[in-house]
């Protein structure tokens, strides 16, 4: 798979950007209660960070020599990990 040019990366970026957006509005459309889209931060928040640190934190602070491709490489490398 080839790399994609900056610009097709930032145009990317804008699509998830749109569908997260449209996607909330219409929970919250649907579900109009503040403790509902407190609920929605929150969850988004929170996945938010946990991206962040099974990317970011485990390649820079726990394995610095592994490389991460995607989210099944990060549970790959937990798996192998925790084997005896």
């Amino acid at each position: 798979m080839r790399d994609l040019p900056p610009g097709w990366i930032w145009v990317k970026a804008a699509l998830f950007l749109l569908i997260g957006l449209i996607s909330s509005a219409l929970i919250l459309f649907r579900l109009a209660d503040w403790r509902m889209a407190a609920l929605l931060v929150l969850a988004i928040w929170s996945f938010c960070r946990l991206y962040y640190f099974a990317f970011y934190v485990i390649e820079k602070y726990i394995a610095p020599s592994f490389r991460f491709s995607g989210l099944g490489s990060v549970l790959r490398y937990l798996w192998r990990k925790n084997q005896p």
